[in-house]
């Protein structure tokens, strides 16, 4: 699950970069641990899993949004040229979203920074970006 608000810094640039800026205020809220736990959805997700009620279906409802968001803004990088066509939005959300997930319970679990799922997704965009150097090269 993403940062409250949809989380991108203000004023980032379309594309590949906005999708890179909301990757990167996700594991910020976590790393500031804004929360305690990190996040209370990611939390609640795990806890309600295989639950039938209106919590799992609420909170099924909010995944399913934080997933829309993320392929909305893959599909908008494809639509500006800065990833190519055969990209599949849905597939690179779930490998933004799998790498949050694990930067969540690796801080929690095993006090590890985030910065492994940092450049992890950062070296999948760079590996599919038509112009790699709109991204940091860190």
């Amino acid at each position: 699950m993403g940062p409250p608000g949809g989380g991108a810094r203000p004023g980032a640039p379309r594309g590949i970069r906005r999708l890179f800026a909301l990757h990167e205020s996700r594991l910020a809220f976590y790393s500031d641990r804004v929360l305690p736990g990190g996040c209370f959805f990611a939390s609640a997700e795990f806890e309600s899993t295989g639950r039938a009620g209106a919590v799992p279906d609420r909170l099924a409802v909010v995944l399913g949004e934080w997933i829309t968001l993320l392929e909305r803004l893959v599909t908008e990088a494809v639509e500006l040229g800065e990833l190519p066509a055969d990209v599949v939005p849905r597939r690179l959300a779930f490998e933004i979203d799998a790498a949050g997930v694990a930067a969540l319970l690796h801080s929690s679990l095993l006090a590890r920074s985030a910065d492994d799922a940092r450049q992890a997704v950062l070296a999948r965009l760079r590996g599919l970006a038509t112009d790699p150097g709109l991204l940091p090269y860190e």
